[in-house]
């Protein structure tokens, strides 16, 4: 399925960032945001499912700031770091 375009070029940006790193996108979200960023381990160590899946705001007050933080989430994903030692 393809997904949406996010308006904004620097969580599109981060967005792209994710998939390279297999992470799921799906657009169509309620409320503020766009869409959801789900982890592709479904591991049970991982954060306890805390980073398992990050909402992506449609306008978040700050674009690059939630950039940044979407692109911490994939990142700081404890099953991604630890496959990558």
């Amino acid at each position: 399925m393809v997904r949406g375009v996010h308006a904004k070029k620097e969580i599109e940006a981060a967005l792209a960032y994710a998939e390279r790193r297999g992470w799921r996108i799906q657009s169509g979200g309620k409320g503020h945001a766009w869409g959801k960023m789900y982890c592709p381990y479904k591991d049970a160590e991982c954060r306890c499912g805390e980073f398992c899946i990050s909402s992506v705001w449609s306008t978040p007050k700050n674009a690059d700031n939630h950039a940044r933080h979407l692109r911490r989430v994939v990142d700081n994903c404890t099953a991604h770091r630890s496959q990558k030692h």
